[in-house]
Order: structure tokens, then C-alpha cells, then sequence
């Protein structure tokens, strides 16, 4: 018992503080946390990066990254942005979206997933995802919010698959989404990602049955009560998934 909530407690601790080295090998509080990432933002994002490509409307570039950052683990859409930049009475190019979230990319601040088409086998260009260098930077700016939970979660499984080697997609199957498809050489498994399972629905599980091959399957959660193996998917805590290769 005194190691699972042990483990409990580091995850809680991981999912609200975030993994940079400095803070995960001190002892510091949330607020102190959450300002030590504040500078490291300020630092990379409006200072690096906007001195480096010499950004004029700093205000501009600062919403879109906030922009970004609200929406991890959302379908991304370029015109949507432009759409709720002029609702605040702003005015960007599509172009220049793309210029600012490539030199986000560059600077590791923010990474792409694409969409891979499960029946086509092909990769999309459109409706990619964007996840976020550590889940701690939306609390840092935001402060610490659990609606948020589910997609900080997506986020570290995507890390964690990135850490492990995987080629990471989104996966398209016809009108269904499944969360992530990790490939290398030698495997391949899906993945779905929730806080918890839906006591009224299959939607999870039922997304990855209808996938027609032989890889493994996943559903990652939170949920404490969720474990074993339903009409083969295995159910996984996030905390075993975290600790074992």
C-alpha cells in the first residue's frame, strides 16, 4: 500500500509540476515551481525566439503561443486562430502562423503530430495536433486547473512514446480518431488516452476494435478502478505505462 501511494504521489506531483531536471531533482513548492518555468517561457519563447527572428509585434506572437498552449492535444486549425485573433481585434496571415509555430518547433518549445490514415496508410497534412516540452508551462501561465487533466495526460504519453523511439501519429480510421499509433521497425501499437473510463460508454475501447489488424492495443488511464483486459485491449494506469518499457 505505502508504495502505490508513493507512486501515486509522484505522478500527482509529475502531472502538476512538470519534468525539467532542475525542479524534479529540488524540493521546491508549487508557487516557486511555477515561477522557475515562468522564466524559462519568458527566456526561450519571448526572448530567444522573438530576438533570434527578429519579431516586431512581440503581443501578436505572445497570444499565439498562448493560443497553442490553451489548446494541447486539440486538432489544430490555422483558420480557426485567425478567426479568434480578429474576434480580440487582431490581424495575422496564415503564413505567418506557420513561421511562428515552426520556430517553436525549432526551439523544442512545442512538437507536431500528424495524422496518419489507418486504411489509406498514408500521413495527412492537415488536422495535425501540437503537444507541449512539459505540461508544466500551461500551469505555470495559467495556474493549475484539473478540467485540464485529460490532455496533460495525452501530453506525457506522447513524451513518454517520443522518449521510448516511436514514430507518433494521430490515427484516422474512416470517421474515428484513436489517439496516438506508434510505429518503429520491429512494432506497432494504438493507444487511446482518458482521465477515466466512460461508465455509460465504449467509446474508448470501441474505437480500437474497430482497427482491423493484429497490433496491440492500449487504453492509458487515470482511472484506479480500470485494469485488465477488455475483448483484448489492455486497460493500463498511466503510472504502470510510465514505468515500464
Amino acid at each position: 500500500m505505502f508504495k502505490i501511494k508513493l507512486f501515486g504521489e509522484h505522478l500527482q506531483d509529475y502531472i502538476r509540476l512538470g519534468g525539467f531536471p532542475l525542479i524534479a531533482s529540488g524540493n521546491f513548492d508549487e508557487k516557486a515551481v511555477y515561477a522557475m518555468i515562468e522564466d524559462i517561457y519568458n527566456s526561450v519563447v519571448m526572448n530567444d525566439i522573438t530576438n533570434k527572428h527578429k519579431i516586431n509585434n512581440t503581443d501578436l506572437f505572445h497570444r499565439v503561443v498562448r493560443f497553442v498552449i490553451e489548446n494541447v492535444g486539440k486538432t489544430f486549425s490555422a483558420n480557426a486562430m485567425v478567426n479568434f485573433l480578429k474576434s480580440v481585434k487582431r490581424t495575422i496571415s496564415i503564413e505567418t502562423i506557420y513561421n511562428y509555430l515552426d520556430w517553436l518547433e525549432k526551439a523544442f518549445v512545442i512538437y507536431r503530430c500528424r495524422r496518419y490514415d489507418l486504411k489509406g496508410k498514408n500521413i495527412l497534412k492537415t488536422q495535425e495536433k501540437f503537444y507541449l516540452a512539459d505540461q508544466s508551462i500551461r500551469y505555470a501561465l495559467y495556474g493549475f486547473n484539473p478540467t485540464s487533466i485529460s490532455s496533460m495526460i495525452e501530453n506525457l504519453v506522447f513524451f513518454e512514446l517520443k522518449r521510448r523511439g516511436y514514430e507518433i501519429y494521430i490515427g484516422k480510421n474512416e470517421n474515428k480518431e484513436i489517439d496516438f499509433v506508434a510505429i518503429n521497425k520491429a512494432d506497432r501499437f494504438y493507444i487511446q488516452v482518458c482521465r477515466q473510463l466512460p461508465k455509460e460508454s465504449d467509446r474508448e475501447i470501441a474505437n480500437l476494435m474497430e482497427i482491423n489488424d493484429h497490433y496491440p492495443k492500449f487504453v492509458v488511464t487515470l482511472d484506479d478502478y480500470a485494469s485488465g483486459n477488455i475483448n483484448g485491449i489492455q486497460i493500463v494506469h498511466l503510472t504502470d505505462f510510465l514505468l515500464n518499457e
